[in-house]
């Protein structure tokens, strides 16, 4: 392949994966708004990202599993691109470090220094600031996370360093915009559905027996139960666990139709309809915080849900406003989840006021993606 000599700019973002990607979509499209003779590529190192990545702002993607420094010097020298943009904890330090010496800018934004990184701990911090040194400009999320990254950076004169805020929020609002236009009535109109989204079987453990222990004291309640992986293997596996305690539960496999039966039960078969199916539901718990880490909290923040979510969640800064601002609930224990669920159901202006706090946490973040490609264009 022979390497660009076109005089149009490029810009080339790098995702891990697909859920990445969604954090990158924002920016991307956004840039190539403000500067449409721009070519965007995007690299990502999963299959799934590759695959399933769609926008029509994208000009050329590339499969690179690898940080290799050969594998980084050859796509360099053929793309020639004049900035290198990674998004949060997706940072490849070869290819960095080689972007320096080739003087291609680079950035990273939505950066993320969380508690007992060990970005800050003895032993990788020296290596995590010979990275972050040859970086061109560096974008956080928050205040506390540009604090962190200024004392791992230390007194070096780069990289630029801006507290910009997390393009997810800005994502979030633009894939619901047109369906929220279809759901304006009180949150309190709703079917009275909990709904279970992206739940692992060490969430399935406790959830089960307390949701059975709700829908018998509180009949009007329904729950929508989502599995983080909806096979047939596991949802055979919960079907089995409601059935033991006397509940038969079907299962809802339609993408496009999403009128929800009225059993007491009903369980998601199908991937891509859970942003849809909160706008159904009056509380959520989001499954991942007893085990790898929280799922996607915002979706059912910005369909007026409060959500409960498990102990491992600082990776998410959305999940660390929400508790902040009182739209969201973490637990240790399944004792814990049923205090907060009894609560919100029982107290309604416990449950209105932490359902305006989880909308209002999403609107009061809008915007990060324009105050980042401003700053990639200008610095």
């Amino acid at each position: 392949m022979k390497s660009h000599n076109s005089t149009r700019e490029i810009y080339w973002f790098h995702a891990a994966s697909l859920g990445e990607f969604y954090q990158v979509k924002p920016v991307l499209e956004g840039l190539k708004e403000v500067e449409p003779d721009s070519l965007a590529v995007i690299s990502f190192s999963s299959p799934s990202g590759f695959e399933n990545a769609k926008s029509s702002a994208i000009d050329l993607r590339i499969y690179m599993p690898f940080d290799f420094p050969w594998t980084v010097r050859n796509a360099l020298k053929i793309i020639n691109p004049k900035k290198i943009i990674f998004a949060s904890y997706d940072i490849w330090p070869n290819m960095v470090w080689i972007a320096d010496k080739r003087k291609v800018h680079t950035n990273i934004f939505a950066a993320r220094v969380i508690d007992g990184s060990l970005k800050i701990k003895f032993g990788f911090s020296s290596f995590y600031q010979s990275v972050y040194r040859a970086m061109s400009t560096i974008y956080t999320v928050s205040t506390k996370d540009y604090i962190r990254m200024q004392s791992i950076i230390g007194d070096s004169k780069r990289p630029i360093l801006r507290a910009l805020g997390n393009p997810r929020y800005d994502m979030v609002m633009k894939t619901v915009d047109e369906f929220t236009q279809e759901h304006q009535q009180s949150v309190l109109s709703r079917e009275k559905r909990i709904i279970i989204g992206s739940a692992h079987s060490e969430d399935d453990a406790f959830l089960i027996p307390i949701l059975a222990d709700i829908i018998h004291e509180h009949p009007e309640y329904k729950i929508l139960y989502a599995p983080h992986e909806p096979s047939e293997s596991e949802i055979a596996r919960i079907q089995k666990a409601f059935s033991d305690l006397g509940i038969v539960v079907p299962v809802h496999k339609k993408k496009k139709l999403l009128i929800l039966s009225d059993d007491p039960v009903v369980i998601v078969g199908v991937v891509g309809v859970l942003s849809k199916l909160y706008w159904q539901g009056q509380i959520a718990y989001i499954g991942g915080g007893f085990s790898t880490g929280i799922h996607n909290v915002m979706e059912p923040a910005i369909a007026r849900l409060p959500v409960i979510f498990g102990p491992r969640y600082h990776h998410a800064h959305e999940a660390e406003e929400l508790l902040n601002n009182g739209g969201g609930f973490t637990i240790n224990n399944g004792d814990e989840f049923r205090l907060i669920l009894e609560k919100l159901i029982e107290n309604n202006d416990y449950f209105l006021n932490s359902s305006f706090a989880a909308t209002n946490v999403i609107h009061q973040n809008l915007g990060s993606s324009t105050r980042i490609i401003r700053s990639l264009i200008r610095d």
